[in-house]
Parts: structure tokens; sequence; C-alpha cells
């Protein structure tokens, strides 16, 4: 029985691993330039909903990697809790 080869870029696409960014700010310029995209209105329809949920893993990197320097500021504040105020 014959396999079926045809599948649509967006299929290959969605079934494709998402890249780890390498840095949070490889994470950020990447989540800016996808969200200008996708409010520019030129992303085929096919392409939005994956385009959404790169956007959702992007946020998620984003979020982890901040929690982790909070909590890791937490730890070197001698052990005092306290809030931390960006300079």
């Amino acid at each position: 029985m014959p396999k079926a080869s045809a599948t649509s870029p967006a299929a290959s696409n969605a079934a494709a691993p998402a890249v780890i960014p390498a840095t949070y700010e490889a994470a950020m310029a990447e989540l800016e330039q996808l969200v200008a995209r996708l409010e520019s209105g030129e992303m085929p329809l096919d392409q939005l909903l994956s385009g959404y949920q790169r956007g959702a893993q992007l946020l998620q990197f984003c979020r982890d990697r901040l929690q982790a320097v909070e909590d890791q500021i937490k730890v070197l504040d001698e052990g005092t809790l306290k809030a931390w105020k960006p300079q």
C-alpha cells in the first residue's frame, strides 16, 4: 500500500520540535518579531495558530528564566526575602 507523501508545509512545521532559545534576550527578540508579524495581519490563517503556540512557548521560557533569576537573588540576599527592584 503506497504511503501518502503529500503534506502541507504548515503540517510539517507543526510536527517539528520547537527550538529552545539560547538566551532570554534571544527569546525576547524572537517573541517581539513574532508579535509584530501576528499584529501585521500578513500571516496566513493556517500559520496564525502555530505562531500563537510558538509565542506561548517563548513567553513561558522567558517567565521560567526570570523566575530562576529571582530565586537566585533571594538566595544571594543573605537568606532574607526582600522585594527585588530593578535599577
